[in-house]
């Protein structure tokens, strides 16, 4: 079995012309036939946990257009025989990512409780008003088939429990938070009486923490493989991001600088007076967003409120990304506009947004489909080579927790709370702008979506890291994870194994001389062993 590479497999063409002793050639060999066998043993070592996501985490990394090539579909999985304990209607709410969670709670929920879930209904009300279904974004037949030997799924409620035929499903949010023992003490009795239940609320009903393995893993099941997006989506996805892989290695920055977003958190740092008042208006005009009152500094001195653009261009400065540096920005509407985003694009120059890569005619039939819309970005930001949110919410958590899966795809963490002290340090003089960047680096250095244990606050699930963020009962076989989350990890091994091939390959084609391929096959060799 050969594994390697189409880039690999031209670089070492192109050296088919350099002179070589017998010897060297037979030494590069038995490098190379090590290295392989080496990857091999890898692979099969996780992979039962990995497969296909490792092949294309690592050895297509930046290349998953490719996963648009048709296949078959695989053969359907017996479904799972058992009596259902009654249907189970969900109303989500929010936006995409919040909803996208939140279907995963209530299959998961379903298969505990032995219910019949129907296909959930996506909301239609909340600020970004998407008229969407649930078939308009998500592949419906997928979603239903690829968890058939778990959970029963219909598209709509048997005739006989109508609305139009007098009947009244029993509607009630579900208390946040809850393990599975309040599912089962307080909810599976109500379907003895009431047969049809419907969860009016869905956003983060289900605990982060204490859940049975099988459930968890059943979460990250829906998750990273029932909820596929509909080929219309998939397709015109997979064309931005080999758009963008055309031209190299690009950051995805998910810069939440919109106007819901300082709106509803009351961050008004950097907006003019007039802008301020305009923001309080529509947190106002929204009845049901509790807090009306709130101190924009408070807030950002807590490290609560998304980096402005003008903050955003000065830290990625400090992290070491150059002028040439190409970054697509994955969000809405930016508040403010092109005046906003002046600071960032002078810094960064090859900033784009999916609107100047694709045209207008590809984006007609997502148009006034917010969710749609933000489906584009979500693909975009988990295949780019770095993702950087500047604000933690539902789809920076998301989006960290499918990188985490494939593969540990470097994702940055923004220390804001640290970061408003720095930028104030650097903007007040205190600071030069070295200090300012070596703290900032210093500040990051754990922070760049490395293996890492969940923080569990028992008391405040809210303050805790998000199952979504950091699925680690998803990444690892078995209840123990510590091999992943120590420094002995196959997986890390496995990767630093193909990236330092890599290297060293790029390192030989730069050089003339022929040691380089003795001194680089020797570092090679002795990493891979040292490693595995």
């Amino acid at each position: 079995m050969e594994i390697r590479s189409e880039s690999i497999k031209v670089r070492f063409d192109k050296l088919a012309g350099a002179p070589r002793t017998r010897l060297q050639v037979w030494f590069i060999r038995v490098c190379a036939s090590i290295l392989l066998w080496t990857c091999l043993v890898q692979l099969v070592a996780v992979g039962e946990l990995w497969q296909p996501r490792l092949i294309y985490g690592f050895l297509r990394t930046g290349q998953p257009h490719l996963q648009a090539v048709a296949r078959s579909p695989p053969p359907l999985l017996p479904a799972r025989n058992y009596t259902s304990n009654g249907f189970l209607i969900v109303s989500c709410n929010g936006g995409l990512n919040q909803m996208r969670a939140a279907i995963c709670d209530m299959v998961t929920i379903a298969r505990h409780l032995n219910l019949t879930l129907v296909v959930p209904e996506l909301d239609k009300t909340s600020f970004w008003a998407d008229p969407s279904n649930f078939e308009d974004i998500f592949h419906l037949r997928h979603f239903i088939d690829s968890l058939r030997d778990e959970v029963r799924i219909i598209k709509r409620l048997p005739k006989k429990f109508h609305r139009k035929y007098g009947f009244q499903p029993f509607e009630m949010p579900p208390v946040s938070w809850s393990n599975e023992k309040y599912y089962q003490e307080q909810i599976l009795p109500l379907f003895d009486k009431y047969k049809v239940l419907h969860f009016n609320r869905t956003d983060a009903r289900l605990a982060n923490n204490g859940i049975p393995l099988y459930l968890q893993k059943l979460r990250c099941r829906v998750n990273f493989q029932a909820l596929k997006f509909t080929p219309e989506i998939e397709t015109l996805g997979y064309k931005l991001v080999h758009i963008l892989q055309e031209k190299g290695p690009f950051v995805a920055l998910h810069l939440r600088y919109e106007m819901d977003m300082l709106a509803f958190s009351g961050c008004t740092h950097g907006c003019t007076n007039e802008e301020a008042e305009e923001l309080k208006n529509l947190r106002y005009a929204y009845p049901w967003w509790r807090e009306k009152e709130i101190v924009s500094e408070e807030r950002r001195s807590q490290g609560l409120c998304p980096l402005t653009p003008e903050e955003t261009a000065l830290v990625l400065q400090a992290l070491g990304f150059d002028k040439e540096t190409q970054i697509y920005i994955a969000a809405g509407e930016i508040y403010g506009n092109d005046v906003r985003l002046a600071a960032l694009r002078a810094a960064f120059p090859n900033i784009v947004k999916k609107e100047m890569l694709l045209e207008p005619d590809e984006l007609k039939q997502f148009q006034n489909h917010s969710s749609q819309m933000a489906a584009l970005d979500f693909m975009v930001s988990i295949a780019s080579n770095t993702f950087i949110p500047t604000y933690d919410g539902n789809m920076a958590k998301l989006v960290e927790g499918h990188r985490r899966y494939s593969g540990f795809k470097k994702t940055v963490l923004l220390d804001r709370k640290r970061l408003v002290e720095l930028l104030d340090l650097y903007q007040n003089g205190t600071y030069s702008l070295n200090e300012f960047s070596v703290a900032v680096r210093l500040a990051h250095e754990k922070r760049m979506g490395q293996p890492t244990r969940r923080k569990i606050i028992a008391e405040k699930p809210k303050e805790e890291d998000y199952f979504y963020a950091n699925p680690e009962e998803c990444l690892c076989e078995g209840m123990n994870c510590d091999d992943l989350l120590g420094p002995g990890t196959t997986l890390v091994t496995f990767h630093a194994i193909v990236v330092k091939f890599e290297r060293i390959v790029s390192k030989a084609l730069s050089g003339k001389q022929s040691e380089i391929y003795w001194n680089c096959a020797s570092e090679m060799i002795s990493e891979a062993f040292a490693d595995g």
